[in-house]
């Protein structure tokens, strides 16, 4: 081919590797492009990772993603009121939540905790009622369901609103109440 020939033919530039590839980051590039991985990257011919994002290059991990998610509720309700909620109608407003909210485990555990917690209360209510219990004992336990249920309600909301989401352990019950969640 004559030389006037191959001017008709696009020019190839000659190959230059991709920018986050190490070889090619001089020193002074490397400062300035910090959020590029340091290993070698599937574009220049590496093994991809899988547990590395794009966004976030080496160092992104799913517990930083999680830590992010844990105020987030299917519905974009608030964790605090929902927690509390979970409390305040007993087994109703439990069983609701579990059913309704699937995105946030500090509100399924108080869910889970709050059944756990009021159900059996409830029952034992009732039975008093139909066996014709003293007035003052069906009183006394009413007292004790509502009084359970408000410090509850109180304490979920209070430990979800100092942003710390830390999940307040019922003797037994939490305990029963983190290993259902675990099982999710």
């Amino acid at each position: 081919m004559s030389s006037s020939e191959s001017s008709k033919f696009a020019s190839f530039a000659a190959y230059a590797p991709p920018p986050d590839d190490p070889s090619y980051i001089s020193s002074s590039r490397a400062a300035a492009r910090t959020w590029f991985p340091t290993e070698t990257s599937y574009q220049s011919g590496g093994v991809p990772s899988f547990s590395t994002v794009a966004s976030g290059g080496l160092g992104s991990s799913e517990g930083v993603e999680n830590q992010q998610n844990q105020w987030e509720t299917r519905y974009g309700n608030r964790v605090d009121v929902l927690a509390a909620l979970a409390y305040l109608f007993g087994p109703i407003s439990a069983f609701l939540l579990l059913i309704v909210e699937t995105h946030n485990d500090f509100v399924r555990f108080h869910a889970y905790q709050s059944a756990l917690l009021t159900t059996p209360l409830i029952v034992l209510r009732i039975l008093m009622s139909l066996l014709q219990f003293p007035q003052w004992t069906r009183t006394l336990i009413t007292l004790v369901i509502v009084g359970a249920q408000l410090y509850m309600a109180f304490r979920a909301f209070r430990d979800a609103s100092r942003n710390s989401l830390v999940r307040y352990h019922l003797p037994t019950i939490g305990q029963i109440a983190e290993d259902w969640l675990a099982e999710e």
